[in-house]
């Protein structure tokens, strides 16, 4: 992966296995199983994406299969009580599709995935044509990414940036996941901002602040951050 931020289509999964909506029940719970995936995405002819249908959508048949709800549980249930009885995906589908384009950031697509509480989303261009899947694992890949490629993103993004000419060289080691810092820097004031820069770069777990400053009187160095911070 190059330098952040990084979009949806840098991690989402491409071949993408779908349903049209005239898919039978059976259907899509075979599709399930085959590509070992919790929910599908509905399509029109042309592609587009016209709705979602995913293991919760298809449970209540199993949940309502031998019993009558009271009127009560009608009352609370009825959406539920419409999908225990539909026979294809138009009938189950969550529509409008939740979805995410492209070119958004793997933030932005987890906050969608956060808000509307879902797993999947598919990826869809501006006319809504279904391009690819993104879900949580793949979100998720970024911290795979190698510590010596999150070690030069942080030199060349963060550090050469804020200190240009620091007192002495800022060391950076990345392991783990985790970037430690240290060194002595003319402008100590930056230095917080140096630790969000860091915590931001897509794949740190943690960053170690170890950053002085130079002491301006005894010419001593004063301690500016000495700690650990989660991502």
């Amino acid at each position: 992966m190059d330098s952040g931020p990084h979009r949806v289509s840098d991690v989402m999964t491409r071949a993408v296995v779908a349903v049209g909506r005239k898919a039978l029940f059976k259907d899509i719970v075979e599709r399930m199983q085959q590509w070992n995936v919790g929910a599908l995405p509905v399509l029109e002819g042309d592609g587009r994406v016209i709705g979602v249908v995913s293991e919760a959508d298809l449970l209540p048949k199993e949940e309502f299969r031998d019993r009558d709800p009271d009127r009560s549980t009608r009352l609370r249930r009825l959406p539920d009580l419409a999908k225990a009885a539909a026979v294809c995906a138009e009938e189950l589908m969550s529509s409008p599709a939740v979805t995410v384009h492209a070119d958004a950031t793997l933030a932005e697509a987890a906050r969608i995935m956060a808000l509307k509480r879902v797993k999947r989303l598919p990826v869809v261009n501006a006319e809504g044509v279904l391009d690819g899947v993104i879900s949580r694992g793949d979100l998720l890949k970024v911290f795979l990414r190698p510590d010596n490629d999150l070690a030069d993103e942080i030199r060349r993004d963060v550090v050469d940036v804020l200190f240009p000419a620091p007192v002495e060289p800022v060391h950076i080691m990345v392991t783990d996941g985790v970037a430690t810092l240290t060194g002595r820097v003319g402008d100590p004031e930056r230095i917080p901002l140096a630790v969000r820069l860091v915590r931001g770069v897509e794949g740190i777990v943690g960053v170690d602040c170890r950053l002085t400053a130079a002491g301006s009187d005894s010419g001593s160095d004063e301690p500016v951050a000495d700690s650990r911070r989660t991502g």
